[in-house]
């Protein structure tokens, strides 16, 4: 269903191009404000969007759904974070062609709406329908139909995982309109949805998706034990990937230097 053989240029140019053309154009602009970690971090995160989507990984989620797990869990907390980090909305908008980038400004999306779409709230909401309404026996049958049903897919997991991290990373020039607590807060709420997923995977004892019956020809016994390695997955992997980043905002939100500027900015 997919090739590995894919040349990675063909994935990777039509972003990482214009991406580099835009860091190019904003460290003359702009010297010493942008970092350079963060090309590194585009970068990876592209790297990572290619590998869930193209590598070996991706021929076997048809199988496993272990192997399907740890796809989507690729896309949302790895790829979608790494992207953000690397400040992709300006740099990319420097590195259009003129026309392109100029029509785009023109036709930005309106800032109420921005907001709304950036709003924690709407970005939990957005991110919790995408996991639990692919995990819906009916339209995870849908999904695994058709190349063009897993793609949809995928894109959903990739869209819904940058919506997630926007408010975490906030990539420049965004600027927060929340109270900095609330977003530890709100990554310990993402996983609550996840982990009841995973623990149903784990002891509902019975085969929720009939596809892998299907494509492995094994016992039931063989798929439950699977479905149960790719629940445990994902309860280990948000649990890590939302509370690593919780615990490190709120050590900063209650360190001592971070105290004192605000009662010296008070």
């Amino acid at each position: 269903m997919h090739s590995w053989s894919l040349p990675v240029l063909l994935v990777l140019a039509p972003a990482l191009l214009p991406y580099a053309r835009g860091w190019g154009r904003l460290s003359v602009a702009l010297p010493g404000v942008l970092r350079p970690w963060r090309p590194a971090a585009f970068a990876a995160g592209m790297l990572v969007l290619f590998a869930a989507s193209r590598s070996p990984l991706a021929m076997l989620d048809y199988r496993y759904l272990t192997a399907h797990m740890a796809q989507h869990l690729l896309l949302m907390t790895l790829a979608a974070p790494l992207i953000l980090l690397g400040d992709p909305v300006i740099t990319l908008l420097y590195g259009l062609p003129p026309p392109m980038s100029g029509l785009l400004r023109r036709r930005c999306v309106p800032q109420r709406f921005s907001a709304l779409l950036t709003h924690p709230v709407f970005c939990w909401l957005a991110c919790t329908a995408v996991v639990i309404g692919w995990h819906i026996p009916a339209l995870f049958q849908l999904g695994m139909r058709s190349r063009l049903g897993h793609a949809f897919e995928q894109v959903t997991f990739l869209s819904s995982g940058l919506l997630f991290w926007w408010p975490v990373i906030q990539p420049w020039p965004a600027a927060a309109r929340w109270p900095s607590w609330s977003i530890p807060v709100y990554l310990f709420a993402a996983t609550l949805p996840c982990d009841a997923l995973a623990a149903f995977l784990c002891f509902c004892n019975r085969v929720v998706y009939a596809h892998y019956l299907n494509a492995l020809h094994a016992s039931q016994i063989a798929v439950l034990k699977d479905q149960a390695c790719a629940g445990a997955l994902m309860w280990v992997w948000v649990t890590f990937a939302y509370l690593f980043p919780a615990a490190g905002l709120t050590f900063r939100l209650l360190s001592p230097e971070r105290r004192f500027k605000e009662r010296q900015v008070v």
